[in-house]
């Protein structure tokens, strides 16, 4: 198994490279490589559960914050 660490924002990563762990779950899990600007989003189990059940990427930040951060009002 590869060494890992978790970085100041506490993402885990590859020790040898600094790369996310959750970054390298999601490209495997869409088939290619992320894109310059594609963010991983973290579902219900949190930014340390790297499983790809928990992982959805967005094309950019703001499609991100808007589809993944929107709370749903309630009235």
């Amino acid at each position: 198994m590869a060494k890992t660490y978790v970085n100041k924002n506490g993402y885990r990563c590859f020790a040898d490279s600094g790369m996310q762990v959750s970054r390298w779950v999601a490209a495997k899990k869409i088939g290619r490589p992320l894109q310059s600007g594609e963010v991983v989003h973290h579902g219900y189990y949190g930014k340390r559960t790297n499983n790809s059940g928990n992982l959805w990427v967005y094309p950019s930040q703001s499609e991100h914050m808007k589809k993944a951060h929107t709370k749903k009002k309630s009235y």
